[in-house]
């Protein structure tokens, strides 16, 4: 089948290329670029007005199956990762069973193939059953495709093991994904250490929960020599922990999510359970910390850590209530409202962070069939959007199981028109 985009202002981070061009889709890849293409398609999509991005990838999600597919599933969390624009994601391990095994890789992608509307890419836990006293079985994982391990919901605490660990990671030419938080000093806590902790009256989590492993993680990764990506950095201190690893050429990445340069713990306006998440949201100091990191390439990617959760869990008490947001639906229209309109990033920066990046780091963006670009022999992974077009979150119209969502009501620019994975559409917006 072949498929004709016509009239699209493309923006591709490793072509360097901006500007009006067509897009000729041919089994599943991107055949010609090219102007004023009149090939003849079995489909021509006129995309004049819109923007035309490589479709994004999303080195961190929660998709809850198996296990918890009360709070979400692969089909439901596939077709919110679609309407947000992400072609291809990266589940975490935290399931039940954890994936800790190349055997329950196996099924895990039998379930995908099965049900999923965007690539999978699954990441494999760091040690058994994520109880951090033995690594998993991280060969076995990878004959089966996981993309990385990561221990993510918590760290490794024992630091021999976690050095093993990555010992078979660098074995194994796969990164890292590091959830850094020293679960010694988090003392029940709840929000960040600061006045709203305070006002509420629960425990506060301090930003040394997470600046000490970020340390730590840093110092084991670059003596083993193994990739390391460091998730959902939210502090003033974690971006110059990351900017001093690359000033010294250690193989370090860093993703921050969209709520953590959005808001901060001021924005709290209640004891309300979407405002809680892991890492918390820190201070306006932190945030602007971390919009800084972003502005001048030490955060290297967006991820959302989509964690969906059942209403009724969200609605108990901030003590009670479990942490995390969802985020694959509004991950591109608040980077589009808070970074692109802002001025702090350029569309194509955000491309970057959002697609070409998250390829290299996963290995995928090399030979035919890449992903993370808009070149000819690329696969034909493709997000149409629109950087001007306002509109207003609702959570009730989420494709995800979860509507826990501090931005709802919230007005932002940037919408996702269409995305096509493979060359096959998966998603137009109504």
């Amino acid at each position: 089948m072949k498929l004709l985009i016509k009239n699209g202002y493309i923006i591709d981070p490793i072509s360097k290329l901006e500007g009006i061009r067509d897009i000729l889709i041919e089994d599943a890849c991107i055949s010609v670029i090219g102007e004023s293409l009149s090939e003849n398609a079995d489909q021509v999509i006129d995309a004049k007005g819109f923007t035309v991005m490589p479709g994004f990838i999303d080195l961190h999600v929660h998709l809850r199956e198996p296990g918890y597919e009360h709070k979400e599933t692969i089909c439901s969390g596939t077709k919110a990762a679609a309407a947000g624009g992400f072609t291809t994601i990266c589940p975490m391990p935290n399931t039940q069973p954890v994936m800790d095994s190349g055997d329950l890789i196996e099924n895990l992608n039998t379930r995908i193939k099965s049900d999923a509307v965007v690539k999978v890419i699954p990441i494999g836990a760091v040690t058994m059953n994520q109880e951090g006293l033995y690594p998993a079985d991280i060969t076995g994982m990878v004959k089966h495709g996981v993309g990385a391990i990561s221990e993510d919901g918590k760290s490794v605490m024992n630091s021999k093991v976690y050095k093993d660990a990555m010992i078979q990671a660098k074995l194994n030419h796969i990164p890292v994904f590091a959830h850094c938080e020293d679960k010694n000093l988090v003392c029940n806590g709840v929000l960040n250490a600061g006045y709203k902790a305070k006002e509420f009256g629960v425990n506060g989590i301090t930003s040394t929960v997470e600046d000490t492993i970020t340390i730590r993680d840093i110092l084991l990764a670059n003596e083993v020599g193994v990739p390391l990506h460091l998730c959902h950095c939210s502090t003033k201190m974690s971006v110059k922990l990351v900017e001093f690893a690359k000033q010294n050429g250690i193989h370090v990445t860093a993703e921050a999510c969209p709520h953590h340069f959005t808001l901060s713990e001021d924005d709290i306006t209640a004891p309300d359970g979407n405002y809680k998440m892991n890492p918390p949201l820190r201070t306006k100091e932190d945030m602007e910390a971390i919009r800084y990191g972003i502005k001048n390439g030490i955060i290297d990617v967006i991820a959302t850590d989509h964690a969906p959760h059942a209403e009724d869990e969200k609605k108990q008490s901030l003590e009670k209530a479990p942490f995390g947001i969802v985020g694959l639906e509004t991950a591109f229209s608040l980077s589009v409202t808070e970074l692109v309109k802002t001025g702090l990033i350029t569309p194509m920066q955000l491309a970057e962070k959002l697609s070409s990046t998250p390829a290299r780091i996963l290995s995928i963006d090399q030979g035919d069939g890449r992903r993370g670009t808009l070149s000819v022999g690329a696969a034909a992974d493709i997000a149409i959007v629109s950087m001007d077009k306002k509109y207003t979150i609702q959570k009730n119209a989420f494709y995800s199981m979860g509507k826990n969502t501090p931005f709802d009501g919230r007005e932002v620019y940037g919408t996702v028109e269409m995305t096509i994975v493979d060359g096959v559409i998966v998603y137009q917006r109504a």
